[in-house]
């Protein structure tokens, strides 16, 4: 029996999630898996790559192979380096947490309301400049 290991796709029709998954070369995409040994989200910025490195360093060992894109998955963490003894990878970009929005309070907002508004309603503009000009058409 042919082991790979593969992804499975999981998620919506648009925002897909995988997980890597080490299964039987012969069952289909999302079907049975031996063992999951990672997650990978592709849609998120910076993506999500969690992998076992243990259970992957296991799987190799014994004889299993990987599919191209997990292949290229394990380039980026690492684990394809070690598994063949090259030099790791450079590390990985990592979310920065995102700094809190200040308050309205904070900004130095308040809260009473001015009772009226700013700006001027146009149909009384429009008025307004009818009055003016009938008033210089009399005038002259």
């Amino acid at each position: 029996m042919a082991v790979k290991i593969k992804l499975k796709r999981l998620g919506k029709i648009r925002s897909p999630h995988y997980r890597i998954v080490v299964a039987d070369s012969r069952t289909r995409r999302d079907g049975r898996a031996i063992e999951e040994i990672g997650k990978y989200h592709p849609t998120y910025n910076p993506s999500v790559i969690e992998v076992d490195a243990e259970r992957v360093a296991y799987w190799l060992g014994v004889g299993a192979q990987p599919t191209e894109p997990v292949l290229a998955i394990l380039k980026k963490t690492g684990d394809w380096q070690k598994f063949k003894g090259e030099p790791a990878p450079a590390p990985l970009l990592v979310a920065q947490p995102k700094a809190a929005r200040p308050s309205f309070e904070a900004l130095g907002g308040d809260d009473e309301g001015k009772g009226e508004a700013i700006t001027q309603k146009k149909k009384a503009e429009k008025k307004d400049e009818a009055a003016a000009e009938s008033s210089e058409s009399t005038e002259a």
